[in-house]
């Protein structure tokens, strides 16, 4: 998954060629240095104040931390002897802060002696004075659910969110604060050319429009901080805690970092897709920073082997239904039942916003299960009764393979049979879900009530297939690599489903599928080859064997 999303994001960044970078004489360009060599003696100035663009240099309680003489490049110094120093303080804030206002901070590195601030001439110099900053605050949207029981009305949320949600909206926007923050300073004197840093490099290199050479590389790294350790700015806090590390970083980790902060190449999906990837990061950090390491190193194998087995049930499942001429054997009524669940389960998590990543995957399921209606039935348009006067009316008609077999007869029977269970399952769940359960209205009622319904009793609609296996005494006109692929994938999810948090519903739900590919592979083995029997390309073994070769006829064929 990493390496897909690395590849996804390089080809989105992928800019033009690089074209060579000449000086206004037409000469190349030379490459640049660091402008602070190493080992050089610095002084480091912390400002906080509530403006992006600072000038308050006189004011003392904006100078939240000073250190001098530290040593650019120095990996052993410091309580830990790893080059890292630390301060903790108390940020006071004001009135405009704790009504959503923002807050800064701004670093500078001096050479030592100098001053950063530029009024004072005779301690200012601008070769030897590097400065960054950044809004430290963060703005998250609380979203309010606003569900209650159809009934009777009534809500277990809480009484003051629900005024909240009144006076503010649905999404409200609030200023959050993470109590931690750590500055890097790069250690890299690599002779860069200025048009040439790659991306996202290039935000970060500052060169100097006179000399050409470039400031040294100044991080603000907060990859660690996670989300559910931002707490929200209000009117009850007057101060703020803040604990600031300053430590060198190689290139090497500064690369991992900055490509994976950057957000550059998602622009085009929307800030809401930016929070969930937020959150889906926080999953990710907490499983490097907790999980055991083999433990982790399974689960990202698994992973990869997870997606790639996916991606051949999609291919295997299209190549089945593409090269089908002969429909005996296969339920046709499952296929629609197929459109109905992943409908079902699109718009459910459509209208719970649930990851795009997701919604992606379950709209593809949907167009493939719309696709296999045109393999197993005959789809026209109708041209003469049209809809409305307007439109032209979709037909659908069974295909002569199916009516001619007793797979219809059989597919009929089955989904009658299915019915006398189905029908007082789904009228009880939906009985027990308007009860006890709460919903933001009636469409979200339908649809949640429609989707616990099929993630409970799902599987039901995989038995019409055995039922038909059962009666035709064969197996040979199943997908079995579509099949196999997706059962592999099934026994991953078990793997998950006890090593991962989740619902005991979902977990249930991963071993009934089991149950059921289980009976397939016992069918198989009961209901061996027939050589009369077509396969799935329409050919039958008497076809490809010699007269001479063929094998005694079984009375069920095995």
């Amino acid at each position: 998954r990493i390496f897909i999303i690395w590849a996804i994001s390089s080809w989105f960044r992928r800019g033009p060629a690089p074209q060579e970078q000449s000086s206004a004489g037409g000469t190349p360009r030379a490459p640049s240095r660091n402008l602070f060599p190493k080992d050089t003696l610095m002084d480091l100035y912390v400002y906080i104040s509530e403006h992006e663009h600072f000038t308050d240099f006189n004011v003392s309680s904006a100078l939240f931390w000073q250190k001098r003489d530290l040593v650019y490049g120095d990996w052993t110094s410091g309580e830990n002897a790893d080059g890292c120093y630390e301060h903790y303080g108390e940020v006071d804030i004001s009135q405009s802060v704790q009504q959503n206002g923002s807050i800064y901070i701004h670093v500078y590195f001096t050479k030592s002696g100098f001053h950063p601030d530029p009024r004072q001439k005779n301690l200012y110099r601008r070769l030897a004075t590097v400065h960054t900053s950044r809004m430290i605050n963060k703005y998250k949207r609380r979203r309010f659910q606003k569900t209650k029981n159809l009934l009777t009305g009534e809500t277990e949320a809480d009484p003051e969110m629900i005024k909240r949600a009144e006076d503010y909206g649905p999404v409200e926007v609030i200023s959050h604060w993470h109590p931690n923050l750590t500055i890097n300073m790069v250690d890299d004197h690599t002779p860069w050319v200025k048009g040439s840093v790659p991306p996202p490099l290039d935000q970060y290199v500052k060169f100097d429009a006179i000399s050409g050479d470039y400031y040294p590389i100044l991080y603000f790294n907060d990859y660690w901080n996670l989300q559910k350790d931002y707490f929200p700015i209000n009117e009850t806090l007057q101060r703020l805690p803040f604990r600031l590390s300053f430590c060198p970083l190689s290139l090497w980790r500064w690369q991992l970092y900055a490509a994976q902060s950057t957000k550059s190449p998602w622009n085009f999906l929307g800030e809401d897709l930016y929070e969930q990837s937020d959150e889906e990061q926080d999953s990710v950090k907490v499983a490097l920073l907790e999980t055991n390491p083999y433990l982790l190193a399974l689960t990202i194998i698994v992973s990869i082997v997870h997606s790639v087995f996916e991606f051949l049930a999609f291919k295997n499942d299209i190549q089945f239904w593409n090269s089908r001429q002969s429909l005996e054997g296969l339920s046709v009524r499952s296929v629609f039942f197929g459109v109905f669940q992943s409908l079902v389960v699109l718009l459910y998590i459509l209208d719970n916003e649930t990851n795009f990543v997701v919604q992606v995957s379950v709209f593809i399921g949907l167009l493939i299960d719309l696709w296999k209606i045109t393999k197993v039935m005959d789809v026209r348009l109708d041209r003469e009764n049209k809809v409305a006067g307007v439109l032209p009316r979709l037909t659908f008609k069974d295909k002569s393979t199916y009516i001619e077999s007793s797979t219809k007869v059989y597919d009929d029977m089955a989904f009658r049979y299915l019915s006398w269970i189905l029908f007082p399952l789904l009228g009880c769940y939906a009985v027990y879900s308007l009860l006890y359960l709460e919903h933001k209205g009636w469409y979200s009622w339908v649809l949640s009530m429609l989707y616990g319904f099929l993630l409970t009793f799902g599987f039901i609609t995989m038995t019409p297939q055995l039922f038909i296996n059962y009666k035709l005494k064969s197996v040979a006109h199943l997908p079995w690599r579509m099949l196999t692929y997706k059962a592999l994938n099934t026994f991953i999810d078990d793997l998950f489903a006890f090593v991962i948090k989740m619902p005991m519903m979902y977990r249930i739900g991963c071993l009934r599928d089991d149950v059921v590919f289980f009976i397939y592979l016992y069918q198989r083995w009961i209901y061996r080859v027939d050589l009369t029997r077509v396969n799935e390309f329409g050919i039958s073994g008497e076809q490809q064997v010699p007269p001479s070769a063929r094998p005694p006829a079984l009375p069920h064929a095995a």
